[in-house]
């Protein structure tokens, strides 16, 4: 009888014991690198309807660093591709261009004026529509569009272009997000001002800085007694160790804390990133 019950009492206890290492690895997992991306960058909605395309929900504002982005207007069935590497912008050229006009007849169905490409300039506002990430190829690809509304631009053109950043092969599977956000940052860094959202966020924001302040006030830093950031703490446990931020940047599922000498990047609510 001993015997009987000896087997299924000790795999009832190893499966607890299985149960129980295994948990804690599941909880501690850190966020895949397009995870973090798509936190970091809102993408843009667009819709159509009869008087054309326009923005259904803006996304986060970029804005550009650096000359030799080309575009065509949204309404183009094709999507024209800047690369960026090592610090320079390649842009299309013209034989790329010649050669995609010629195959699909035109790029345009409604320029006017026979323009059919746009060179971002520098200054330029953008948002983000789609961010792909590929390990093998060691690329991320952004494309963005034209955010008129940021630019004044009258009428909309919507213009729209895809920007690829090429990393060193075999480097970008063991990038950190940071490392990949500064890279797509030297051509298309978040706004200061992003006056392209909508006023909600803007309020949101607003009321998340006054609450840092408040609750940081009590709870800043003692001198002499270094502070742990780790993996995983919240907002509340950061502010606790550090004080109050100097900046704080809300895109939504993630938040971006800058103190003087520290970035301490959340998603979800919860340390992903430090730099």
């Amino acid at each position: 009888m001993d015997q009987k019950f000896e087997r299924p009492f000790m795999t009832v206890t190893a499966m607890l014991c299985l149960a129980l290492l295994a948990g804690p690895l599941a909880i501690a997992q850190a966020p895949t690198l397009p995870e973090q991306l798509a936190a970091q960058y809102k993408l843009l909605k667009m819709g159509s309807d009869t008087s054309g395309y326009s923005v259904v929900e803006q996304g986060t504002v970029l804005e550009v660093k650096k000359g030799g982005i080309l575009a065509v207007p949204y309404s183009d069935k094709t999507m024209l591709t800047t690369k960026y590497e090592g610090g320079t912008v390649h842009s299309p050229n013209a034989l790329m261009v010649a050669g995609k006009k010629s195959l699909l007849g035109h790029f345009s169905t409604t320029s006017s004026q026979g323009q059919t490409t746009h060179l971002f300039a520098v200054g330029d506002k953008v948002y983000p529509s789609k961010v792909d990430v590929s390990l093998d190829k060691d690329t991320v690809s952004v494309a963005i569009v034209a955010c008129d509304k940021c630019n004044n631009t009258d009428p909309p053109t919507a213009n729209k272009a895809q920007v690829v950043f090429q990393f060193a092969k075999g480097t970008l599977a063991k990038a950190s997000a940071g490392d990949v956000e500064d890279t797509i940052g030297q051509l298309l860094s978040i706004a200061d001002d992003q006056s392209g959202q909508s006023p909600q966020g803007g309020r949101d924001q607003q009321e998340q800085n006054q609450q840092a302040q408040s609750h940081g006030q009590g709870q800043l830093q003692q001198q002499g007694q270094p502070q742990t950031i780790q993996m995983g703490m919240t907002t509340d446990q950061v502010q606790g160790a550090l004080g109050s931020p100097d900046k704080m940047v809300n895109l939504g599922p993630k938040q971006i804390y800058v103190y003087k000498d520290l970035k301490v990047t959340f998603l979800n609510g919860k340390v992903a990133d430090v730099q």
